[in-house]
């Protein structure tokens, strides 16, 4: 959806239990703006779903203050921890709870299709994501990392969700975070 002048505003999530960072841009047409980014923060004491409230309750405020049309989430990789994959997508589910309850089309980007959105390359490490966010965005400083992150996932989305300036994808592969 996109408001009558054809700005589309969107909400990019990295979710996490400890740190859940987000992210809002705006898009007209091939112009990106940045409007704003931060962490929502549950420590790493107290109990599961009081962490699960914060995360839930975090990202309606945002959505409430920036009201974005449209959301984008990372999605979960799996951890050589499985217990850490359950935590991670216990945080992931009720941060697209907290979407789904402000009415907002949720999209989901692997860490790879968001690397390769923004830096071109599907390994490229976290500083190379926020030094390439900083650029596309003309910030003054490098966010930090999980708001670097969450702004690139909504990058993405702003791209098409296929990188490469939104370029059809069908027929190729992904090799070493290449498109061969």
């Amino acid at each position: 959806m996109a408001t009558a002048a054809g700005i589309q505003r969107i909400l990019g999530i990295d979710p996490g239990l400890r740190v859940t960072g987000f992210g809002v841009i705006e898009r007209c047409g091939t112009k990106l703006a940045y409007i704003t980014s931060g962490c929502i923060k549950t420590g790493e004491g107290g109990a599961l779903p009081e962490r699960l409230k914060i995360i839930l309750d975090g990202i309606a405020e945002v959505c409430a203050a920036h009201l974005p049309h449209q959301a984008a989430i990372e999605k979960v990789f799996v951890n050589v921890n499985p217990q850490s994959t359950l935590l991670l997508g216990q945080a992931r589910g009720a941060a697209i709870s907290a979407l789904v309850l402000a009415g907002l089309p949720v999209a989901e980007y692997t860490a790879l299709q968001i690397k390769q959105a923004v830096v071109g390359q599907g390994k490229a490490a976290k500083e190379q994501v926020q030094q390439m966010v900083r650029r596309l965005l003309a910030l003054s400083g490098d966010p930090s990392a999980d708001a670097a992150d969450a702004l690139a996932c909504a990058i993405c989305h702003a791209h098409g969700g296929q990188g490469l300036g939104a370029l059809t994808t069908t027929g190729f592969r992904v090799r070493n975070g290449r498109l061969v």
